[in-house]
């Protein structure tokens, strides 16, 4: 699909004015030429924000594909909304307003996503990635973003503040190393990004 590069410059910047967390430009390049090479059909992204990465990712959809997105805050699945009709997305982005672990239980089996990408809340991610497990086709790939978590997850971090989420996100690395099932790979730019292919 067409975007306007101007208009998606200047939804990232307002995007970065108000400190909206969004897709960092180098993780961003990473996940585009994948995206390019694979054009999905169908794509599940947890954690929309303001819409600015599903609105990056429709240009590489297959024709006639769709993007179904969640995000749990009010004020931004509202601004999502309003970004995609900008775009004139809304044929190609249908967002899904409540908590993404709840939501991606509703969905069926049957879902066959292509590309799943996981950016919300980093203490869930391992709940994410077995819902993800399962609505991925054979073959699919899952991506995950923030999974160093400012380097802490690689660290020998152990502060009280930020525990819960760094302990969680080492588990989820040990997971997507270990399972059979997945084929990973961790690359470590900006805040750490993981594809991971999932064989049935």
């Amino acid at each position: 699909m067409q975007i306007d590069g101007n208009m998606l410059e200047e939804l990232k910047k307002e995007a970065m004015q108000n400190f909206v967390p969004i897709l960092r430009d180098n993780t961003m390049k990473l996940i585009e030429e994948r995206l390019e090479l694979l054009r999905p059909k169908k794509i599940l992204e947890v954690g929309t924000a303001v819409g600015y990465s599903a609105i990056t990712f429709s240009k590489y959809l297959d024709e006639g594909g769709k993007i179904d997105t969640i995000e749990r805050n009010d004020k931004r699945y509202e601004k999502a909304l309003e970004n995609i009709s900008k775009f004139n997305l809304q044929n190609a982005i249908n967002v899904i307003f409540g908590d993404a672990k709840e939501e991606m239980k509703k969905l069926p089996d049957s879902s066959n996503y292509d590309v799943i990408f996981i950016d919300a809340a980093k203490g869930q991610y391992i709940a994410f990635l077995e819902e993800a497990k399962r609505l991925v086709k054979n073959g699919g790939l899952i991506i995950a973003d923030n999974v160093l978590f400012r380097g802490l997850v690689l660290s020998d971090y152990n502060e009280h503040k930020n525990r819960t989420a760094v302990n969680r996100l080492r588990e989820f690395l040990k997971i997507i190393k270990e399972e059979k099932c997945f084929d990973s790979e961790v690359i470590d730019i900006d805040d750490g990004v993981a594809f991971i292919t999932v064989n049935k």
